[in-house]
């Protein structure tokens, strides 16, 4: 996935659109939006960021996961089989996204980043709604010229990328907004 944080809005809609369609319990969430200012006075900036589970290349909740339940997918994102999940929250220590919670019935949940709609060449919930255009999906092995397109001359980055995760979700930097 890229996050233009540029067009990013903070509306939420991803936030209400992920929890409609995956049945996200009351008070608990897969995806939130995070807004951070930075600078110095007078030379701000503030992004807003559709934040979520970072589908790792070498995710520590995998590693660290006593049951398998925290495993890859075929299709490169990092997934929970709730069944063998005991709620230990071993995963939970090792993310440092700080991305899953303890669901009401037990299992740890997280972003599966609608898998469910992927298999059947939807786009995510959160992709769907997304009024400003900001989130997009991307097949990193398979980078089309739109894609490369999205990114070039833009300030992209990773979040934590010191800690060795290989985070698989990309940013274009608010810092440097179109027309700015």
């Amino acid at each position: 996935m890229v996050i233009d944080a540029r067009v990013c809005v903070g509306c939420s809609a991803c936030v209400y659109a992920c929890k409609a369609e995956n049945a996200v319990p009351e008070g608990y969430c897969r995806d939130w939006v995070v807004q951070e200012t930075n600078g110095e006075f007078p030379v701000l900036f503030m992004e807003n960021r559709s934040e979520r589970c970072q589908h790792c290349d070498n995710a520590p909740c995998v590693t660290y996961c006593p049951t398998g339940a925290s495993h890859y997918d075929g299709n490169g994102t990092v997934q929970i089989n709730r069944s063998r999940c005991t709620g230990c929250k071993a995963c939970m220590a090792a993310c440092p996204y700080d991305a899953r919670y303890v669901h009401p019935e037990g299992f740890i949940d997280k972003c599966s980043l609608c898998r469910h709609r992927l298999e059947k060449g939807l786009k995510t919930a959160c992709v769907s709604i997304c009024p400003t255009g900001s989130l997009n999906l991307v097949d990193f092995n398979n980078m089309t010229g739109e894609v490369k397109e999205l990114i070039r001359g833009k300030e992209v980055y990773r979040q934590k990328e010191h800690a060795g995760t290989e985070p698989r979700l990309l940013w274009i930097s608010a810092r440097n907004k179109p027309g700015a």
